[in-house]
């Protein structure tokens, strides 16, 4: 019994010499928690700029259509208003993919200037943490021998 009882106060003081620093746990959760909401808050705000480009060129399109399908007293009339609204749509297409390719431009960005920071703050987190840990252990460590020595 009696060894059971010391090797349950050795595993005791072992579990001890290693603990949980749930400061750096809850500082890292912060770190996420924060990162996720900034990323969240770029693609929503990427989402909503390309919903409005896309709803401006639906709108667009439907008013040049309007323009197009009105009657006209010649026929040749017909073909200048398909060839102005084909014009006029590929000059729109190409100013709005030049738009979405801002909009991702800038989303990529943004990401990439966020997820730098977070790296940089996950950095220091785990380095706080991991100088805590190796001081605790480094302490118990030294407990552990002073202990030894006495006995």
């Amino acid at each position: 019994m009696t060894k059971t009882d010391d090797f349950s106060a050795m595993m005791k003081d072992m579990m001890g010499a290693f603990p949980v620093d749930t400061k750096a746990m809850e500082d890292a959760f912060k770190t996420t928690a924060t990162l996720s909401e900034k990323l969240s808050s770029v693609a929503l705000e990427a989402a909503k700029k390309s919903t409005e480009l896309s709803a401006s060129w639906t709108k667009d399109t439907l008013a040049k259509m309007a323009d197009m399908s009105k009657a006209k007293a010649e026929p040749a009339d017909y073909a200048k208003a398909l060839s102005d609204f084909a014009s006029a749509q590929a000059e729109i297409a190409a100013e709005n993919a030049n738009n979405f390719a801002e909009i991702a431009k800038k989303v990529q960005m943004d990401t990439v200037e966020l997820l730098m920071a977070a790296g940089k703050d996950f950095s220091q987190d785990a380095s706080a943490a991991v100088k805590k840990a190796t001081d605790d252990v480094a302490a118990n460590a030294k407990k552990a021998t002073a202990a030894t020595k006495a006995k």
